[in-house]
């Protein structure tokens, strides 16, 4: 690596820990600043982290000349002023998932990004872990036969009542917090099967009015593939299973969305059944890697990509349609 990266940090979040400041120190880059509206929640973020410098607003973070990397890690409705004023500041974006709250949104931070080629990563971390890239080389090798359908349910313990998670306009909610995960997993899977996926129903069981906390979804894949998938904000445990099944074998990756968790791949065939293993380093930080790879070679994110969280987004969107919930706002403009 060649000089490592100086990161600023929005917001002194919970996930922040996992998402920016582990992998930043496994890395060798430097946690240059956090800035939180609430200046003392920065300074204990700071003190906890050993993060060099703090601000009491974002627009100070953002514009501050030593910083190369916005961590947009703020709650879902702010991520799209943020990441557009980042990127317009001249700073790459490392946006916590979900992009924006909606798909109209999403499109309007992927323009900004373009024009101001500046990388821009949503982070979907799962598919930096090499777990992801062994399940698109299974497939796509036809070493489990004809490909007949895919299964991923993602459920974790209810976040507390007054979680901004279950608020709506702050763009809460069950899909977004976890469908997102489902929804882009299985767009990836569409992929490697050559078929675009269609969401064919949804049923929502609600938290309260307009917010889920739980999904089910059934898509098809073509005219021979079947996807069900579930999520769940309200479980009575973690599951993170994603399975795909053929007419000569089964792959399932036990923690798909969190891969380090248990970093395997469970293969079954008729001739017996295996497991593959994998590095434990956190998806996060081989994440993190790739960004600065792309960073340091001077190269805006790949287009594909991009597009990849456009059509992430219009899933979530088609998701609340069918399940007849309204999509979720765009966010507010606020320091």
């Amino acid at each position: 690596m060649s000089a490592p990266l100086k990161i600023g940090i929005l917001g002194a979040s919970r996930i922040a820990a996992a998402g920016i400041v582990e992998p930043a120190r496994t890395l060798g880059h430097k946690l240059h600043a956090v800035a939180a509206r609430d200046r003392n929640r920065a300074e204990a973020f700071a003190a906890q982290h050993s993060v060099a410098a703090t601000y009491g607003s974002y627009s100070e973070l953002i514009n501050d000349p030593e910083v190369d990397l916005i961590y947009n890690g703020l709650i879902n409705s702010a991520h799209a002023q943020w990441n557009i004023a980042a990127l317009q500041a001249g700073k790459h974006v490392l946006s916590e998932k979900p992009l924006t709250g909606n798909a109209q949104r999403s499109r309007e931070v992927i323009d900004v990004a373009r024009s101001s080629e500046k990388l821009l990563i949503e982070g979907f971390h799962y598919i930096h872990h090499p777990i992801h890239e062994r399940m698109k080389q299974i497939v796509r090798s036809g070493e489990l036969g004809t490909i007949t359908d895919v299964e991923i349910t993602l459920a974790i313990p209810p976040p507390p009542d007054a979680d901004p998670r279950w608020e709506y306009d702050l763009a809460g909610g069950a899909t977004m917090d976890l469908g997102c995960y489902v929804l882009d997993a299985l767009r990836h899977f569409g992929n490697w099967v050559g078929h675009e996926p269609e969401l064919i129903e949804a049923e929502t069981e609600l938290r309260s009015e307009n917010v889920d906390a739980a999904m089910n979804a059934r898509l098809q894949f073509g005219s021979d593939i079947v996807g069900r998938c579930r999520w769940d904000m309200n479980a009575s445990k973690r599951v993170m299973t994603w399975t795909i099944r053929g007419s000569a074998g089964v792959v399932t990756s036990p923690a798909f969305a969190v891969p380090h968790s248990d970093a395997r791949l469970l293969v079954e065939k008729p001739t017996g059944k295996q497991q593959e293993k994998f590095p434990e380093r956190t998806s996060y930080s081989f994440q993190l890697e790739r960004f600065a790879r792309l960073a340091e070679a001077g190269a805006p994110y790949p287009a594909h990509d991009l597009v990849g969280s456009e059509q992430t987004a219009q899933l979530v969107d088609r998701v609340y349609e069918l399940a007849k919930m309204p999509i979720r706002p765009g966010g507010k403009a606020y320091e």
